[in-house]
C-alpha cells in the first residue's frame, strides 16, 4: 500500500513538474513559431500532428476506440475552451506582442481560476487562499515590473485583449474539467479527440483568416518551433496537465502559471535576440 502511494506521489510531481517546465518554455516557442507562420496556421497545425502523435500511441497500444457521443460533447468543450479559444488566441496574441508580457499577463489565470471555482463550489473560499493566489501574482509582477509598462503601449493592445480573452476560456476550460469530474481511464484517447477537432478547425481558421500564407517563406527555425510545440507543448504537457487535474484542485494546477512565467520571461531574457 505504501509503495502505491509513493507511485502516485511520483506521478503527480512528475506531471506538475512537466506542465510548470514545458509550459514555461512554449510562449517562447509560439514568438518563435509566429516568426514566419501565421498565428492560426501555428496553432492548427501543433493541435492536429499532436492528434496524429496520439493517434500512433493509442494503435500501438491497441487502444483506439469510439468515446460515445456523451464523452465526445465534452471533449469538444474541453478543446473549443482551451485549445481553439485559450490556445489559438494567445498564439494570435504573440504576433503582436512579447512571449514574456503573454506569459506574466497569463500570470492572472490562478486567480480568475480561484474565483470560479469557489463561485461554483468547487472549493470554499478562505481569505489564506486568496491571499496566497495574490501574493504569488504581487511577487511575480514585482519580479517582472520593467515589463509592466508594455501594457500602456497602443501597439499592444489587441494583442492583450485577445490575451484576456484566451485566459478566460482557459480558466472556464480547468474549472469545467473539474467539475464534470469525468474519470477516464484513458486520458490519452480523450485528447486525440480533443486535438483532432481543434487542429482542424483551427486549419479552417487559418485558411479563413490568413491573407498571406506562402509556405516559402516558413523558416526552419519557425517549424521547428512549431514540431516542438506539437510533441512537447501539446502532447506531453497537456497530458500532464489533465493527470494533474484528476489528483489536485484547479486552483493548485493552475498556480503553476506563476512557474510558467517565471521560466518564460528567463528564456526570453537568456534569448539573444
Amino acid at each position: 500500500m505504501q509503495n502505491t502511494i509513493v507511485l502516485k506521489d511520483y506521478k503527480l510531481t512528475l506531471a506538475v513538474l512537466t506542465v510548470a517546465i514545458v509550459w514555461g518554455t512554449t510562449f517562447l516557442s509560439i514568438r518563435v513559431a509566429v516568426e514566419t507562420i501565421p498565428a492560426w496556421f501555428v496553432a492548427g497545425i501543433r493541435q492536429f500532428l499532436a492528434a496524429v502523435i496520439m493517434m500512433m500511441i493509442l494503435l500501438y497500444r491497441r487502444q483506439f476506440k469510439w468515446i460515445g457521443w456523451k464523452n465526445l460533447s465534452y471533449q469538444l468543450v474541453f478543446a473549443s475552451l482551451m485549445l481553439i479559444i485559450a490556445n489559438g488566441l494567445t498564439t494570435v496574441a504573440e504576433e503582436t506582442i512579447t512571449s514574456s508580457l503573454t506569459s506574466l499577463i497569463s500570470a492572472t489565470s490562478p486567480i480568475i481560476v480561484f474565483l470560479g471555482s469557489v463561485a461554483l463550489s468547487l472549493q470554499k473560499f478562505t481569505l489564506k487562499a486568496f491571499i496566497g493566489v495574490m501574493l504569488c501574482f504581487s511577487g511575480i509582477t514585482f519580479i517582472f515590473w520593467d515589463g509592466i509598462r508594455d501594457l500602456a503601449n497602443p501597439e499592444y493592445r489587441f494583442g492583450i485583449f485577445l490575451l484576456f480573452c484566451g485566459i478566460l476560456g482557459w480558466a472556464s476550460g480547468t474549472i469545467f474539467t473539474k467539475k464534470m469530474n469525468i474519470q477516464s481511464s484513458n486520458i490519452s484517447l480523450n485528447l486525440f479527440y480533443q486535438f483532432a477537432f481543434a487542429g482542424i478547425i483551427q486549419i479552417i481558421f487559418a485558411f479563413m483568416f490568413t491573407e498571406d500564407y506562402n509556405f516559402e517563406n516558413w523558416s526552419l527555425k519557425s517549424v521547428s518551433a512549431m514540431l516542438y510545440l506539437a510533441l512537447f507543448g501539446s502532447v506531453a504537457a497537456f497530458f500532464a496537465y489533465h493527470y494533474a487535474l484528476t489528483k489536485v484542485s484547479p486552483v493548485q494546477v493552475s498556480i503553476l502559471a506563476y512557474i510558467n512565467t517565471i521560466i518564460s520571461i528567463s528564456f526570453e531574457l537568456a534569448d539573444p535576440e
